[in-house]
């Protein structure tokens, strides 16, 4: 007869057992979502950044996601997953920061142009005044909004807000009341910014944040270079930074 703590011991081992194999399985389901957001991500990087770097910095991601996901929250698994893959990746990016100090400070200087330029003539600034307001020519303002874009990572994430609040449908273990309803009137400012924005900008938004395509895809479907979409895509966010900067500071 098998004594009662032997066999208590091995119902934990195999329940344990049982438990590792659901997180292998779980893992390997979701590898095509960390590569498929890596390659997202990497469409607008710079390519000393390798999509290899990104993909096991999604995966560290995922193993977190499988640890910390609680079904009750409400939220689908892949979809909480998906957060925490792209938030580690980056993470990851942002503790190798490769922008120097004046990158940062020349997308701050745009930001203010734009929201300067809009406030005096109240409606979209054009990029010709912008280059006036920041006395510089419009080939200059071109290239100088290709270097920003391509020296550090500029997104929806980098607004100034935490990832959760640009997902709603997932509400981490500290929430409050308050940060509840903070999320929500930043997700409704954010909404209403984007639809204020010039018909292209907000069309390269959709198309590269609801519809996941890369910038290529999105060159095809407006019949552009890719360079072009990078620069609205800079361009776009770059304007919503200016009428969300009450949310920064």
């Amino acid at each position: 007869m098998v004594p009662r703590e032997s066999r208590k011991t091995h119902s934990v081992n195999k329940a344990a057992l049982y438990q590792e194999q659901q997180r292998d399985d779980l893992v390997r389901q979701h590898a095509d979502l960390v590569k498929r957001i890596a390659h997202h991500l990497k469409g607008r990087l710079p390519a000393s950044v390798q999509v290899d770097d990104l993909i096991q910095a999604g995966m560290i991601g995922l193993l977190e996601a499988l640890k910390n996901y609680d079904q009750s929250k409400g939220a689908a698994f892949e979809t909480y997953a998906g957060i925490r893959i792209r938030g580690a990746m980056l993470d990851e990016l942002r503790r190798g920061d490769w922008s120097p100090r004046s990158v940062h400070q020349q997308s701050r200087r745009v930001a203010e142009a734009i929201k300067t330029v809009e406030q005096q003539t109240g409606r979209d600034a054009q990029d010709a005044e912008v280059a006036a307001k920041l006395e510089m020519g419009l080939t200059e303002y071109h290239q100088l909004i290709a270097t920003l874009n391509s020296g550090r990572i500029i997104g929806i994430e980098d607004l100034g807000v935490s990832e959760d609040a640009l997902n709603p449908e997932w509400q981490g273990q500290e929430s409050t009341p308050f940060h509840d309803m903070s999320q929500e009137q930043f997700q409704q400012s954010l909404v209403d910014a984007i639809k204020t924005l010039p018909e292209r900008e907000a069309l390269v938004l959709s198309l590269y944040y609801d519809d996941e395509l890369n910038l290529r895809e999105i060159g095809d479907v407006l019949s552009v270079s890719e360079s072009r979409v990078c620069q609205i895509h800079s361009q776009a966010m770059h304007r919503l930074k200016a009428r969300l900067q009450s949310w920064q500071d």
